[in-house]
């Protein structure tokens, strides 16, 4: 399905420069952001207990719960927030070493009964030390990710494209984590895994568009390349828009009409679905021209493969033969 014309070939290489200044002003914001607000730690990295609670056929008496909570032994700086609709809330407070030896469900339907009528839907609990562990199991489990594709794409393509690909894939992961900087969203495990399933996605998109581009280098002889990414994106387009829409209208369904606790998974992918297809399209290429790929060395060293290759199969058959 083609939603572009087939044979008209769009100056992508020219819009590029803007998209670079748009994701330069972009990544400035995001650290501005970074340094004076942080990261919300959520309590799978930062330890704690979470508890979700539905109030029957009314809304939560938030105000109510706080002071209450305030005067508690147990339950003392606790954060209250809505989860989803007005019945429904979160209640969040730091690891205490007696919350090992209390029944968290029974307490705080002790504590809070005066409040109404409310169901306990959840009680997470998480040490200190295995939210320190989760953390860095996290952190390294990031990094091996990008390591890996890294060495995929730099065996696989030119060293000018190689690095082009791994700094649009740090580019994707870092706007689409900033995210829940923006919604106010806790860094959790969710966060995570969405972020090393777009790194596979992200690095797909990009790959396409090289593969498309290597080919027609190596098809047909151009002096320009930046007509020949031009030509490979044009004629991607179609292919990488579907793919991409496909996948973020799945995930908008799940953002809108899923429970709030998959809002840390689905909100990095809804971001990175739209930054990497624009990444694929606008950055990558745009990155290797500014490193100085140069097309005519390009067929000058493919010429030179090719000729190594001819010599070695001339001498193997030549050994084949007797000759040598």
């Amino acid at each position: 399905m083609d939603f572009f014309k087939h044979n008209k070939i769009y100056d992508f290489v020219k819009y590029s420069t803007y998209g670079l200044i748009f994701s330069f002003i972009l990544i400035i914001g995001i650290i501005v952001l970074f340094l004076s607000k942080g990261v919300n730690l959520g309590v799978d990295f930062a330890g704690g207990s979470i508890i979700q609670l539905q109030y029957t056929n009314k809304e939560a008496p938030i105000s109510q719960i706080r002071e209450i909570l305030n005067d508690s032994q147990y339950f003392k700086n606790a954060n209250i927030t809505e989860f989803g609709s007005k019945n429904e809330i979160v209640i969040k407070f730091p690891f205490v070493q007696s919350d090992a030896k209390i029944n968290i469900s029974d307490e705080i339907k002790n504590t809070l009964q005066a409040t109404g009528d409310f169901e306990v839907r959840r009680v997470d609990m998480v040490g200190p030390k295995a939210g320190s562990e989760l953390a860095k199991k996290g952190v390294i489990a990031l990094i091996l990710a990008l390591v890996a594709m890294m060495i995929y794409v730099s065996f696989r393509y030119e060293w000018r494209f190689a690095l082009a690909g791994i700094i649009a894939l740090v580019h994707d992961v870092f706007i689409s984590g900033a995210a829940i900087l923006i919604f106010d969203v806790d860094l959790s495990l969710d966060v995570i895994a969405a972020l090393l399933t777009l790194i596979g996605y992200s690095i797909n998109d990009t790959i396409i568009i090289f593969d498309r581009i290597r080919e027609q280098m190596l098809l047909k002889k151009f002096d320009n390349i930046e007509f020949v990414i031009n030509e490979a994106v044009s004629r991607t387009l179609s292919r990488t828009l579907l793919t991409s829409l496909t996948v973020f209208f799945v995930i908008f369904i799940l953002f809108i009409f899923g429970s709030e606790i998959l809002k840390g998974f689905t909100l990095p992918m809804l971001v990175g679905s739209v930054v990497g297809t624009y990444s694929s399209m606008f950055i990558a290429p745009k990155l290797a021209v500014l490193f100085g790929f140069d097309i005519k060395k390009y067929y000058e060293k493919e010429v030179n493969k090719q000729r190594k290759k001819q010599e070695k199969d001339r001498m193997r058959q030549m050994y084949e033969k007797g000759r040598i």
